[in-house]
């Protein structure tokens, strides 16, 4: 369990994410994310990064449990750090990073998932952002690099997941595959990205961040803003007590209530 590091093939690192069940990081799984990942994109022999996960899904954000157990603000407070942090990594990662994407990816997963360079995710993959159904805000930025801007509002507001082949028709998930082939599909992209001079690589990366239109970590953190706004407000406790019944029913991050 934790956050793992390997190296299948010359020029390709593969950083892998295991929380189980559901892949809901805790304060210090957001931090560990964003070392491992920042320290594959420094070794000069890794070209590409591939992020990954075990278990049924890739991410379901942070972890709502920790910060409702948690007196006061810390938890909430680590938790806003430390996805800052991880989605700050994977786009500031020296080299590509490829997410491969399996299950749900959602809150937290949709900050990693739309700071990477590219997707690719399993047939069964839904891409979604709940945020509102448990008391909070963020990661609409990253969700505007999925899918256009008025899609993303409307997603954003009713907590609504879209498919990965819904995501590849509008051209943001490079390839959708059955999930038995989706680390050997995640592989493929980015042997073809590693297969590049690694010097040129890290220029290339660079010189793409520059020049996108949103600076997308300020822009996550003015969101986030607001999420602590909720919480000190009562918003937030208010709307976190109803997350989770005694239906026995799965959640929409794929976590069985209780």
């Amino acid at each position: 369990m934790g956050v793992s590091t390997s190296v299948p093939e010359e020029g390709v690192a593969v950083v892998t994410v295991d929380f189980p069940p559901v892949n809901a990081l805790p304060v210090h799984g957001w931090y560990a994310l964003a070392d491992s990942v920042r320290a594959a994109g420094a070794d000069r022999k890794v070209r590409c990064v591939v992020l990954t996960a075990e278990g049924r899904g890739f991410n379901a954000g942070v972890d709502i449990k920790e910060i409702r157990r948690t007196a006061g603000h810390e938890a909430l407070i680590g938790a806003n750090r430390g996805c800052y942090e991880a989605f700050a990594a994977v786009y500031d990662c020296e080299v590509p990073v490829v997410a491969a994407v399996q299950g749900f990816c959602l809150g937290g997963g949709i900050g990693l998932a739309g700071n990477a360079d590219a997707i690719v995710a399993a047939d069964d993959a839904v891409f979604g952002l709940p945020e509102l159904d448990r008391g909070a805000l963020g990661a609409a930025t990253h969700l505007a690099r999925l899918v256009p801007q008025h899609l993303m509002r409307a997603l954003y507001y009713t907590s609504r997941t879209v498919t990965a082949e819904e995501l590849h028709l509008h051209g943001s998930v490079w390839r959708v595959v059955p999930r038995p082939q989706l680390r050997d599909a995640a592989l493929e992209l980015a042997r073809q990205i590693a297969a590049k001079d690694g010097s040129l690589i890290r220029l290339a990366k660079a010189a793409i961040n520059g020049i996108d239109p949103v600076d997308v970590r300020r822009s996550y953190r003015f969101e986030q803003g607001f999420t602590f706004e909720a919480s000190l407000s009562g918003v937030a406790d208010r709307v976190r007590g109803t997350f989770g019944g005694d239906d026995g029913t799965f959640g929409m991050d794929g976590e069985q209530r209780s």
